[in-house]
């Protein structure tokens, strides 16, 4: 059985939504807080201000000073993966982080050349593994590797996350679902795995159910 401390991070993707709550809203994202989850979401910049937005915003997007806010009400507990979508944000979002206190935060997904600014700002940040980028770069400096199968996962094994958390490294996995790909297979040979889990999170469309497929007891599967 998994120890307590062992335990996954779930990450739910764009908050908790359903038919009802839209993704990316605070509504979704302040739900995924309420139900004890960090999670992903967008950010952009609109009218000079942060703003959550996967694709281009507009004056409708919801602003990140209230997920912060909503992130400092949970006090700091749950981990805000952020996922930057636009150039230039380094220092609004050092702001913001700042302003609230925030520090269980990591961003990614940013260009090369907006990665060496992040670094040099000292905001965290977590670097790329896929199927088209087997090399990630600016990888000592980085706090975490994303881990991202665009297409397969067969490549996402135990060895190689192992590799990464053996260099101090946490690791965030992509749940196939993100991708529109069946799920449950690689969730079975992801808890198989004799990892350290408290270094691992994952970030998925389901995030109830993965807590309770990877952290509720279950006996080990031989």
């Amino acid at each position: 059985m998994k120890a307590e401390t062992n335990k996954m991070k779930i990450l739910a993707h764009r908050g908790y939504w359903n038919d009802k709550i839209k993704d990316n809203s605070l509504e979704a994202l302040h739900s995924a807080l309420e139900l004890g989850f960090g999670f992903e979401s967008d950010l952009r910049d609109f009218g000079g201000e942060l703003v959550v937005s996967h694709n281009i915003a507009d004056a409708s997007a919801q602003k990140a000073e209230e997920v912060f806010k909503s992130l400092a009400e949970f006090g700091d507990k749950y981990c805000f993966a952020i996922n930057i979508k636009a150039d230039g944000l380094k220092n609004l979002l050092a702001d913001g982080l700042a302003r609230h206190k925030i520090k269980n935060y990591f961003t990614f997904d940013m260009s090369i050349p907006q990665t060496i600014e992040f670094r040099e700002k000292g905001l965290v940040y977590f670097t790329r593994q896929s199927e088209v980028e087997p090399s990630s770069v600016l990888y000592d400096d980085a706090a975490g590797v994303w881990l991202d199968g665009f297409w397969r996962d067969e490549w996402i094994t135990e060895a190689l996350i192992g590799v990464h958390i053996t260099k101090g490294k946490a690791v965030a996995v992509v749940s196939p679902e993100l991708h529109a790909r069946p799920y449950l297979e690689f969730w079975r040979r992801l808890r198989s795995f004799r990892l350290d889990f408290s270094r691992i999170y994952l970030c998925t469309n389901y995030p109830l159910e993965a807590k309770e497929f990877f952290n509720a007891t279950h006996k080990e599967e031989k």
